[in-house]
């Protein structure tokens, strides 16, 4: 379905949930979860551009976290009602964008291991920046070349761990290829940020909780300890292992955890 030009799946009923995925994945990552809050919430899945039947990005110049978040202001409520976000990675930077610009309709907010990459370079964490350089630049250089497998290849083997790709059958490596063109445009909003940590203490929910897992690549584990020594009122949840995926792969444990924040 579609509301303006944000396409969505929705179940459930109750105060509104909107749940934001990650690269790649699309609205239906969230199937799982969906299940889960649906008992509780009425609860809306959207797909960012560029997934499902959202459009493409095709905005001239570079896309910002603020043109991914207004794809969830038409699902705002009237009145004074007020609604939760999870987001996961890409997701989770596009979640906390819409509860800073929506504040006053934002109840809960739930990161599952985002990725606002551009605090890293902004408090001079060197190493696990340069991770992050280094996926992007072989992502955009693969994608101005149209070689989308061999960014995929980077990209599926950073985040699930080496040997990835290769572990995957033909259908499945072409299909993630074709998934990861809108990450082109997503690099330029996680990367050229500016907001400071003051300005998102001050404009997102005091309900914020963030998840990650121990074991996730160490871009991740930084930003989450840059948040937990700015913002140190958020709540912070961390399960053992699952790694970056866990929001896809370990549904058992991250579904629950999920649920008792938004409770």
């Amino acid at each position: 379905m579609k509301l303006g030009e944000t396409d969505f799946i929705e179940t459930g009923s109750g105060e509104k949930v909107i749940l934001v995925h990650s690269s790649v994945a699309g609205a239906k990552q969230w199937r799982s979860l969906m299940e889960t809050l649906s008992n509780d919430f009425h609860v809306i899945a959207i797909n960012l551009f560029g997934y499902g039947d959202t459009r493409s990005w095709e905005v001239d110049g570079t896309q910002r976290l603020t043109d991914q978040a207004r794809l969830i202001e038409p699902f705002l409520p009237k009145g004074t009602g007020k609604i939760s976000i999870v987001g996961h990675s890409f997701g989770g930077c596009v979640a906390m964008m819409a509860a800073a610009m929506f504040n006053n309709k934002v109840r809960r907010l739930v990161l599952i291991e985002p990725n606002p990459f551009y605090l890293l370079q902004k408090f001079e964490r060197a190493e696990a920046y340069q991770e992050a350089v280094i996926l992007r630049d072989a992502i955009k250089s693969n994608g101005k070349s149209g070689t989308w497998a061999a960014a995929a290849e980077v990209f599926a083997n950073y985040w699930t761990g080496a040997g990835s790709w290769d572990a995957m059958p033909d259908d499945r490596k072409a299909k993630f290829a074709r998934a990861l063109i809108p990450n082109f445009h997503e690099w330029d909003a996680v990367m050229n940020e500016v907001k400071s940590f003051a300005e998102w203490q001050r404009d997102l929910p005091n309900d914020t909780t963030i998840v990650s897992a121990r074991d996730t690549v160490r871009s991740i584990r930084e930003i989450v300890e840059l948040m937990k020594e700015h913002v140190p009122e958020w709540r912070f949840k961390q399960i053992e292992r699952g790694g970056h995926m866990a929001a896809m792969t370990k549904p058992d444990v991250i579904n629950p955890i999920v649920l008792s924040a938004l409770t």
